[in-house]
Order: structure tokens, then C-alpha cells, then sequence
């Protein structure tokens, strides 16, 4: 069928006010990862209100809708946790009672990223309204848990336990009102050495482990730090950049190079009058193309001090039960993930925007620094932050794109907003989006 884009922008402008209302809604049942269950009830109820052809919330707590009834799902993800809300008094507004004007609705989680599953149960429902469904594909929209606290956790369980496995997944984070085609990973490790305790008064009679650590950490300061040439003997991470080091150097400079840094430390001592006779760091390892989570670990053990001071390095493990109780144990790797730019899912969510609003990011109105940054950037980019991308293409290798409502740059932050503009931009593009694959893409 041809795809009709001046019904379908006119079916999402048409549900504008539904939309805003029902973000509205799951601000304001505030819920951080473990406690998205009030959320997850609301949803169920739109989808099924909306006449969703099933709607269900899964063993681990994750809300899944499926609109048609084709014989291949094409996911629309959206994670319905958001952090805390952290100093109230950096919030010129009320976080939970949020606000809403004429172009923007204020709140935690509007931008990150409730205004996604928002859109993609409304693009469903356009699919729906205006005969779009096919034996081809059902539409499978997922409000999922935990991303926060471990992202991709709940695509594993799904995957994995669910059997839930699309033909490829829309990850509607916020991107600007770009198109993000992958990301850089992330991993978390944990280095320990030991020493031997003594008194304060003798240390020489001990082998004090912070002054071994503090070895450890100058060389993780170097492996960030460092250039990649012959000059230094510890070369740094922005080597995976060059051909030389990495065959995956082109997407490499695309997603950025990897970084790391320390972010937590601990000690062991028997008081403060006594030599440490251990200590522990947490580094967070971003990684790009080309890296792995072995050779992430390798790199830490080979640093001289590592080996110097028998460091034991390894990664976190995350096992927090979900709101319904349920634990899915995980190592805290999360990979590197990027669909080619020539790739079909790719070409045709291009297709999908371009049909509809043009080659250009779309930027709501009357929002200045947000029009200029979207006018410099190109339609089609990449993420700076991880999402649940890391587990279904990073570890699945379900082909998975990006395209959501909101900005990256109000993530985490006080004051978080959204703009009505964006909700109803994705819902159309999300609507148009299945037909122009399965007709001019598979």
C-alpha cells in the first residue's frame, strides 16, 4: 500500500492532546527503577483502551502491547524508569506534579524517557486507525524496567526467558530529532589488590594497599590520557581511532573513542591508627568500536602496576529484584553497538522521516537554542549515552535504531522537559515506519 504521510501527520497532531495528557499521567506516578509497577498498570490500561490486540506485563515487570497480529514483530522500546530526583532545590518546578504550557510539558522522566513510550503507543494506534496493519509484521511496543540500573537487563530477560525476538527494535530514547544508528558501550570493573596490615606508629612493619592502588591509578589516568605514539610506554585508548590498531577504526571515529575513569574507591584497615591491608577501585570503561569486555580487562591487568602489585580486576555483577520480585542476573557489560548507515532498518526509517517532515531535524517552536542546536546537526547520528540497544543488537544482534521524542542533554538533569512537537513528530514516524520496510526494504 502506499504509505499516506498527510494522514498520518494529521492522525498524530489529532492525538496531540491524548498524548500530553497520558505523559502527564506517568510523570506523575513517579517511579525509579524497581518501583515502575504503578506505570506499568497505567500503560497496559492506554494500550487497552486504545484497542491494542494484546496487552500484557511480563514475569520481570515489563509492559508489552502488541497491535496486529503479522507474523513478525518490529519493537518499539521505551525504558518507564527514571532516576531520582536528586536536589529538589536545583528544580525551579515541582519534579512530580511537573507542568505543561503551550509548547512544553515539564517533569522527571519527560525527556528521559517517558515521551517515548508515549509516542509509540499512540504510532500504534495510528497504524491501527488509518488500516496500515498486515499479515506482514504486528507492532510490538515495550515499556520496559530497570534501564536505569542496568540497561538492556529487561531485553535479556525478554529475549532470553520471553521469547520475544523482533525482526528489529525502534529504541525511542531522545535523540534530538535525529536518527541515532548506534552507540558507545560501557562496563563496569572492579580492581583489587591486598596488603598487610600494622600500626600506624611502624608502617614499615605493613605493605600499605592505597599506596599500591595509587600506582594502579596513575596509569588509569595515563590509558585516558595518553597519545597513542611511540613516546609513552602506556598508550592511550584513543589508539582504537587509527587503522593501525583497529580494524573497526571507521565506526570507531563515528560512535567516539573509548574512555575511562575512576569512580569509586574502598579500603580495608583495622582503624585509623593502621597501615590499609586492602583496597578496591570502580572504573567506568566506556568503550567504541572494536572493543571488547576481555580486552577491556586485559588492558587493566597489563598496566605495570597492575602486574607490579598482583591486581585482581574484574567485572560487577547486577542482580536487584525488579518491582514484581524477579532477579536476572547479569555481568555489568554492556557492548558497542552500530547498524551500518546502508543498512535496510536504517534506509527505511530515513525514508520514513524525509516522507514526512523532510531531511532536516524537526524542532519544536518557540524553543531557540533547541532549534539551533538541531539545525547543525545532521538527521542521522549517534547516542552519547548507553540504552537498552547493548542488549539487543550489542548481545542479540537484533538490528536496533533510534528515534525519540525529547533531548539527550536533559537526561538526569533538574528542570527536564520535553516538547508536545516531538511526541507527535514520533508517533507519525513510527506509524509510517513498519509499512515502508516490510513494502520497500525486506
Amino acid at each position: 500500500m502506499a504509505v499516506d504521510f498527510k494522514k498520518i501527520q494529521a492522525a498524530a497532531e489529532g492525538y496531540a492532546e491524548d498524548m500530553n495528557k497520558f505523559l502527564r499521567d506517568l510523570v506523575y506516578l513517579y517511579g525509579e527503577s524497581c518501583e515502575e509497577g504503578p506505570r506499568a498498570k497505567r500503560i497496559k490500561e492506554e494500550m487497552e483502551k486504545l484497542g491494542f490486540t494484546k496487552a500484557w506485563i511480563d514475569g520481570q515487570g515489563n509492559v508489552l502491547g502488541e497491535m496486529g497480529t503479522g507474523k513478525s514483530l518490529i519493537a518499539f522500546d521505551a525504558h518507564i524508569d527514571t532516576v531520582g530526583i536528586g536536589n529538589k532545590d536545583n528544580w525551579k518546578f515541582d519534579p512530580v506534579e511537573g507542568y505543561e504550557n503551550d509548547t512544553e510539558i515539564g517533569g522527571r522522566g519527560t525527556s528521559d524517557q517517558l515521551g517515548g513510550i508515549v509516542s509509540a503507543v499512540y504510532g500504534a494506534k495510528i497504524m491501527k486507525d488509518l488500516d496500515m496493519l498486515s499479515d506482514e509484521y504486528t507492532a510490538l511496543v515495550t515499556g520496559t524496567v530497570q534501564e536505569e540500573d542496568c540497561d538492556g537487563n529487561c531485553w535479556l530477560y525478554m529475549i532470553e526467558q520471553e521469547n520475544i525476538k523482533p525482526e528489529f527494535v525502534v529504541s525511542t530514547e531522545p535523540t534530538d530529532g535525529g536518527i541515532y544508528r548506534g552507540q558507545r558501550g560501557r562496563m563496569e570493573i572492579r580492581v583489587d589488590v591486598e596488603g598487610v596490615s600494622s600500626h600506624g606508629s611502624a608502617p614499615e612493619r605493613g605493605d600499605n594497599a592505597i599506596y599500591k592502588m595509587a600506582d594502579i591509578l596513575k596509569e588509569i589516568e595515563q590509558l585516558n590520557e595518553n597519545p597513542a605514539d611511540d613516546s609513552v610506554e602506556i598508550k592511550g585508548l584513543v589508539k582504537m581511532l587509527d587503522e593501525k590498531y583497529n580494524p573497526e577504526w571507521k565506526e570507531a571515529n563515528f560512535l567516539g573513542r573509548g574512555t575511562v575513569t575512576t569512580s569509586q574507591i574502598f579500603y580495608t584497615s583495622p582503624s585509623r591508627c593502621a597501615v590499609a591491608d586492602s583496597c578496591s577501585i570502580s572504573l567506568d570503561r566506556r568503550m567504541t568500536a572494536g572493543e571488547t569486555w576481555e580486552s577491556c580487562i586485559k588492558e587493566i591487568e597489563d598496566l605495570p602496576s597492575a602486574k607490579k602489585h598482583g591486581a585482581k580486576v574484574t567485572m560487577y555483577k547486577y542482580s536487584r529484584p525488579s518491582w514484581t520480585g524477579l532477579s536476572y542476573e547479569q555481568e555489568c557489560y554492556f557492548p558497542t553497538w552500530v547498524i551500518p548507515e546502508d543498512h535496510k532498518v536504517t534506509k527505511a526509517l530515513e525514508e520514513a522521516h524525509k516522507g514526512l517532515y523532510g531531511d532536516k531535524r524537526i524542532a519544536p517552536p518557540k524553543a531557540e537554542k533547541e532549534i539551533e542546536k538541531r539545525a547543525a546537526r545532521p538527521l542521522t547520528d549517534k547516542w552519547t549515552f548507553s540504552t537498552n540497544g547493548v542488549a539487543t543488537m550489542g548481545r542479540h544482534n537484533i538490528p536496533t535504531i533510534g528515534f525519540g521524542p525529547g533531548a539527550e542533554d536533559q537526561a538526569h538533569a533538574p528542570n527536564e522537559i520535553t516538547w508536545k512537537q516531538d511526541l507527535v513528530t514520533c508517533a507519525a514516524v513510527y506509524a509510517a515506519l513498519p509499512t515502508i520496510y516490510v513494502e520497500n526494504h525486506r
